[in-house]
């Protein structure tokens, strides 16, 4: 990096364009969002074109719009010919309305057809992520043929590895590994060689689900079919590790009790960040007030037994942490499709002898700590050890359950995860607490 903005402040730009020779497209892209625009559209200039298209399309959209703005309407044609069109489709999606105007004012028609196309699938949907730009044969064509077919259009596809085999209905009927093409007599017929147990995705599937099928039979290619079964496009694996990635995030910001967003931290303004935060924050917050109404109702016993508020703030975080460790494993199986709803009572089962050792334990230790060492009164102690022997076990069955009844009812695990069971659970665990003290310590 240092040696390339000494180069650039002295001018020594052929010995720069020879190092950039030399690296790699993404780690190009990496150098390009450090500089300032005067300075990157210099580099950006300085590359060979079909470098350059392929840096492109790895810039953030910030960076990405700063070149449209600034260069040729032929050296935007250019790029946009060398991108694959789903790397177009996504570019095009960030983008301003004038800037995409701009592009596709620069863009072939036919290009321009196929992206208006994509444009029109449902965001997240198999159609959104797929790319046309696919290798397909006749079954009734020898494998000389298709390998002197493959030779010809290979150049411009972006997937290459696996071929695909259609009617004369443009049906998908099979598909053809190139290792198997290449390795198949040259007069056989495509269809004797292709394989015909095809796992594909309608054009409307989730994204999320078609993930799901990559990880489960692990593949590295999707066919997408229309309502006819006609092939339509094709998912590529770097494109559903995208999907992964966007996902995972969003499950994450869900679990952390806000609404998902797609645009980096510091990128985001600070308004966007406290919109998608303070839905669920006073969701919580009005939610918590149940955890107040137990206390007022106990009052009286705090007043009689003032110690017994002290531990308080302990069985409401041990109960919390509990069941967030329980809700995130479950979330997670459910997420990699190895917890179904039908296993509620399986990991009802689990959760309730996990947490019969876990309590037992905690109690324990607790116990000793207070009659011991804290010297604490016996009744008062054994009031805060059974009931945080019961706290955990409500927690752990509860944080276990809740996120199957939620995928049940087609709402998103993620969101009952720490903040909300921890609110749950907060009630829950008091209330138990004020019952076993009035009971066993006659207040």
């Amino acid at each position: 990096m240092e040696e390339i903005i000494d180069l650039l402040e002295q001018n020594r730009l052929s010995e720069l364009k020879e190092i950039l020779l030399n690296e790699n497209p993404i780690d190009i892209a990496d150098v390009f969002e450090e500089f300032p625009k005067e300075k990157c559209l210099i580099v950006f200039k300085i590359l060979p074109k079909d470098l350059s298209s392929e840096v492109f399309s790895y810039l953030s959209p910030e960076k990405q719009q700063e070149v449209i703005e600034n260069i040729t309407d032929e050296e935007i044609r250019f790029i946009m010919d060398e991108m694959y069109l789903d790397d177009t489709v996504d570019f095009i999606e960030e983008m301003p309305a004038n800037i995409v105007d701009k592009i596709l004012k620069n863009t072939s028609s036919d290009k321009r057809k196929l992206i208006n196309q994509m444009l029109k699938y449902p965001d997240n949907s198999a159609g959104s992520v797929m790319t046309v730009e696919y290798i397909s044969f006749k079954g009734s064509i020898t494998v000389k043929q298709a390998i002197d077919y493959y030779r010809q259009v290979a150049i411009e596809k972006e997937e290459t590895d696996i071929c695909f085999v259609t009617d004369n209905k443009r049906k998908l009927v099979g598909l053809i590994s190139l290792k198997t093409l290449i390795l198949s007599n040259d007069e056989s017929l495509i269809e004797d060689e292709m394989e015909t147990n095809i796992i594909s995705v309608q054009t409307k599937d989730d994204q999320e689900e078609i993930a799901s099928l990559f990880r489960k039979y692990d593949i590295t290619t999707m066919p997408v079919v229309d309502n006819e079964n006609r092939l339509v496009g094709v998912i590529t694996v770097d494109d559903i590790v995208d999907v992964i990635d966007q996902e995972n995030t969003e499950d994450f910001q869900k679990m952390a009790a806000m609404n998902p967003s797609d645009q980096e931290y510091l990128k985001e303004s600070v308004f966007s960040l406290a919109k998608h935060r303070i839905v669920w924050l006073l969701v919580l917050m009005l939610s918590a007030t149940f955890t107040g109404f137990v206390i007022r109702r106990y009052e009286a016993t705090l007043q009689s037994v003032v110690i017994l508020a002290m531990f308080i703030p302990m069985l409401m975080d041990t109960g919390g942490n509990a069941g967030s460790q329980s809700s995130t494993l479950i979330i997670r199986g459910i997420a990699l499709e190895e917890i179904e709803f039908s296993d509620i009572f399986k990991v009802i089962w689990k959760e309730f002898r996990v947490s019969l050792i876990v309590g037992m334990i905690l109690s324990s230790f607790n116990f000793i700590r207070l009659y011991y060492f804290e010297r604490v009164g016996f009744g008062i102690s054994f009031v805060v050890c059974i009931s945080l022997f019961a706290t955990i076990i409500m927690a752990k069955v509860i944080g276990g359950v809740l996120p199957l009844v939620a995928k049940s009812l087609k709402i998103d695990p993620a969101i009952m995860a720490s903040p909300l069971i921890t609110t749950i659970v907060d009630t829950a665990a008091l209330m138990v607490y004020f019952k076993l003290a009035v009971t066993f310590l006659n207040i």
